[in-house]
């Protein structure tokens, strides 16, 4: 347990210095971290997925809750997109940490890694979406956040690589775009994560210290020195080449998800 607890505050450290730093979601990294580290600490294969997937979104609760917030107080988030876009959201969570627990387990890394890739590539190719395209009706919208919201909980995410492309698409300046991201974000891994918990919550195989799918010891060594660290890797970006940084982390992704895929 504590080599476990001490593995995650490096962990933790990591994730909060790419995250301030490059901007990114740290689910792409706790999720394949911990998918390695569990088995370690004696949890058994059929549920290390499920775990992943179920703390990193707990994780993603708690650190991008501040973001959020912040965004919202720079008037960076729009109230009446997140408005249209969390019904189907809220939707597409529970729905992500459903099709989770339907999926068969050997799946779920495969799964998981498809989506890595399609990321891993956007970010490795730096594709931008813009347009000015008309916002779709409000059923549209809803959908497309449920869409958004599945996708993101399967993979344990908060989804603003998806969300930020999308409200682009519609003209979205990219500062509200990324703020209303960051925002809805923290409503898909609120609700990805109450699914979590709801679907393990009958298991009892879990390890103890856990609240369904969710590990506290590892969601707990994740997040304290991950909050720390994010200021630390805002403070980097002026002093660091970003751009290039991001792309060697891509391939790193790239990487990952071919040997979860393989």
């Amino acid at each position: 347990m504590l080599w476990l607890l001490l593995m995650c505050l490096g962990l933790g450290a990591v994730v909060g210095l790419l995250a301030g730093l490059l901007g990114i979601g740290g689910g792409l990294l706790i999720v394949p971290a911990l998918v390695w580290l569990l088995p370690r600490a004696g949890i058994a294969p059929e549920l290390v997925m499920h775990i992943a997937l179920a703390t990193s979104l707990a994780c993603i609760v708690l650190t991008s809750g501040s973001s959020a917030r912040s965004h919202l107080r720079l008037g960076n988030v729009d109230i009446t997109l997140v408005k249209l876009l969390a019904p189907g959201m809220i939707l597409g969570g529970f729905a992500g940490s459903a099709v989770a627990e339907w999926v068969p387990a050997e799946w779920l890394p495969r799964i998981f890694a498809a989506i890595v890739l399609l990321l891993a590539l956007q970010m490795l190719l730096s594709l931008k979406v813009s347009g000015r395209h008309p916002l779709p009706g409000s059923v549209s919208v809803a959908g497309s956040g449920s869409v958004i919201g599945l996708i993101a909980s399967l993979a344990g995410i908060g989804g603003g690589s998806l969300t930020v492309p999308y409200l682009s698409w519609y003209g979205v300046e990219m500062r509200r775009a990324i703020g209303t991201a960051a925002f809805c974000g923290s409503i898909i891994a609120v609700a990805g994560m109450i699914g979590f918990m709801i679907a393990g919550s009958g298991d009892e195989a879990l390890p103890p210290y856990s609240i369904g799918y969710v590990y506290l010891p590892a969601l707990l060594g994740v997040v304290c020195t991950s909050v720390v660290t994010t200021r630390y890797g805002a403070r980097l970006v002026s002093n660091l080449p970003t751009q290039t940084l991001k792309k060697i982390f891509a391939i790193f992704l790239l990487f990952i998800g071919g040997r979860m895929l393989f």
